[in-house]
């Protein structure tokens, strides 16, 4: 099964470009698709996630919320 990654983030946000960037390192070593979604574009998006972002999906799943955790974003993403 292919999976997706998703990182739920704002513009301006610190905490969302340095989960960006280790999302996309270890989707990239992975084959991994992923993006990147502003949670401010959507209403309910901001009212889901607003106070925690970044958050994390797998397969459109939360994962985890303001931090990556390496392990176990890489143990969630193997077939």
């Amino acid at each position: 099964m292919a999976h997706e990654v998703t990182v739920m983030g704002r513009d301006g946000c610190h905490l969302c470009e340095v989960a960006e960037a280790e999302v996309a390192r270890i989707c990239g070593e992975l084959g991994v698709a992923w993006k990147a979604e502003d949670v401010d574009t959507d209403p309910e998006w901001r009212a889901e996630y607003g106070d925690r972002v970044p958050v994390i999906l797998v397969d459109g799943a939360e994962h985890g919320y303001w931090r990556v955790e390496e392990d176990r974003l890489r143990r969630a993403l193997q077939p």
